[in-house]
């Protein structure tokens, strides 16, 4: 199975961010994010913000929020270990959350590092009470994403939209 073209997926997720009113895309650099963020960077109506470590992005979105604005934060999975104390603010403070996570350690991964994270990430999450909703098919994407902003902007909740190396492709190393 071959992975769907990453600039189109990114496309399709930076349009129906956009379309939600999210202005604020904060992130760690990352393969998977690398076009959401580029689209970002080149866009009128929106702004990136480079992070030193994810959970800063939480907490930015969770003051963009209080702004009345809305905010994505976009990572890897290996950063999703730094996230969870900040994450009992999300929960606490029932900010909306929306985070975009680009899996490592699961399907076809060839890194043996990236495994211990990799299969940690959704009992993190889960943890923490935040919303999951993979991706591991292009037909999935859209609805998924359409879900995601749903559940951030409209339910209110903490959200992970997880795109699986099933989806990604798995780096060859």
């Amino acid at each position: 199975m071959q992975a769907p073209d990453r600039e189109t997926w990114s496309k399709l997720v930076f349009d129906k961010l956009v379309e939600a009113d999210v202005t604020l895309f904060s992130y760690v650099p990352d393969f998977g994010n690398t076009d959401i963020i580029k689209m970002a960077d080149e866009h009128n109506e929106t702004r990136t913000v480079l992070l030193t470590s994810e959970e800063e992005g939480v907490a930015v979105c969770a003051g963009v929020d209080l702004v009345g604005q809305r905010g994505v934060v976009c990572m890897q999975s290996s950063g999703v270990g730094n996230c969870p104390n900040y994450l009992s603010l999300v929960k606490g403070g029932r900010f909306p959350m929306l985070m975009i996570v680009t899996m490592r350690g699961d399907y076809g991964e060839e890194n043996h590092w990236q495994y211990p994270m990799g299969q940690a990430v959704i009992p993190i999450l889960e943890a923490m009470g935040v919303l999951i909703i993979e991706v591991d098919r292009e037909d999935e994407l859209e609805h998924a994403t359409e879900a995601a902003i749903s559940a951030a902007y409209t339910g209110g909740q903490g959200v992970a939209l997880v795109f699986t190396q099933k989806f990604l492709g798995a780096k060859a190393f």
